[in-house]
């Protein structure tokens, strides 16, 4: 439960901020909460959170949002990453959580029971490398960090590397260590590029370590497409239409307030316990563009991952299976329509 701050930030006001998040006076929504539009099936919900800064801060924020949207009952579902939280959806262990796209799709493409709804944010991964390699096609034949083989690290390098002519099976040394290992070898010359999550980027930049080739907020085509994408158990969104609604919605209200108000999310995380590198984290979560979730077509960035993957033999659907199989942007359409910039 949120108390009282330093700075006079309660729990009901943090709860005022949101519902003004939901209306014109802040950010040109029409409407305080959708409670009273339609009830939703139930008043359960399990939402995951991670102690990640890009997808995390909004999931952490939406669990207090939830209640204003009817989930009396709503239940945090703790894991450690988007990955681990993805999963934890596809088994039926959550219900609701956000992680990158071209891990999404991998899992969808695997045969895992997962909706994507909307994206929330581009950006979020920044390549650094040794001072000797200026561009992608310098890293044929190096060695590059990126934690775990199918993670949003690898697979969006992977998809990066293909499209400018690098094979991403053999022309890269894949390395799969976790960054708090990768990372001080990097710093350390020993490994010739790494694949930087927040805050991992935003310290090495602070440091001047390396050189950053790759920046998918800034640099295209990676910038015109979403990072993390909100994404739901299928069975639950074919139950539960009303509340799949009602969870996107809350879920956009929390990337709002991140964009509108970061000192104060920052303060929500830390009283949630994530205090680790908050200077870095009000960095990333300033840098990154939160409240331009209706500016982009999700369909476009599933579409243009997907044909990456499958090109690169790393996915076996096509962009329109992956499409027909694994999203359904209803919801996002009727919200666009009902709060209206």
């Amino acid at each position: 439960m949120l108390h009282k701050q330093d700075d006079g930030w309660s729990r009901r006001e943090f709860l005022n901020k949101a519902a003004l998040a939901g209306t014109g006076a802040m950010l040109g929504w029409l409407g305080e909460t959708s409670v009273a539009e339609a009830a939703t099936e139930t008043t359960r919900l399990r939402v995951v959170e991670t102690p990640e800064i890009c997808t995390g801060t909004p999931l952490i924020t939406a669990q207090e949002l939830l209640k204003s949207e009817g989930f009396v009952n709503a239940q945090p579902i703790k894991r450690n990453t988007g990955v681990d939280g993805t999963a934890a959806v596809a088994a039926g262990e959550a219900d609701f959580t956000m992680t990158a796209a071209p891990s999404l799709i991998g899992r969808i493409d695997a045969g895992d029971p997962l909706v994507v709804l909307a994206g929330i944010h581009i950006g979020c991964f920044e390549l650094f490398a040794t001072e000797r390699i200026r561009s992608l096609k310098d890293l044929k034949g190096k060695g590059v960090a990126v934690t775990k083989l199918g993670s949003g690290r690898h697979l969006l390098l992977a998809a990066a590397l293909k499209h400018v002519g690098l094979d991403p099976h053999t022309h890269v040394n894949w390395i799969t260590d976790p960054s708090s290992e990768t990372m001080p070898l990097f710093a350390q010359g020993k490994i010739d590029a790494f694949m930087g999550f927040p805050p991992e980027p935003q310290e090495l930049r602070a440091r001047k370590i390396g050189r950053v080739i790759l920046n998918t907020t800034t640099d295209k085509p990676w910038s015109q497409y979403f990072c993390c994408m909100a994404v739901a158990n299928r069975e639950f969104v074919q139950k539960q239409p009303a509340a799949t609604k009602h969870a996107l919605q809350a879920l956009l209200k929390a990337a709002n307030l991140c964009a509108l108000e970061p000192q104060r999310v920052v303060k929500f995380r830390a009283v949630k316990g994530y205090t680790t590198g908050a200077d870095y984290a009000l960095q990333a979560i300033k840098e990154l563009p939160y409240d331009r979730w209706r500016d982009y077509d999700p369909e476009d960035t599933i579409r243009f991952y997907a044909l990456r993957l499958h090109e690169a033999g790393l996915i076996k659907s096509s962009p329109q299976k992956i499409i027909a199989q694994g999203t359904d942007w209803r919801f996002l359409r009727e919200l666009k329509k009902e709060l209206k910039a």
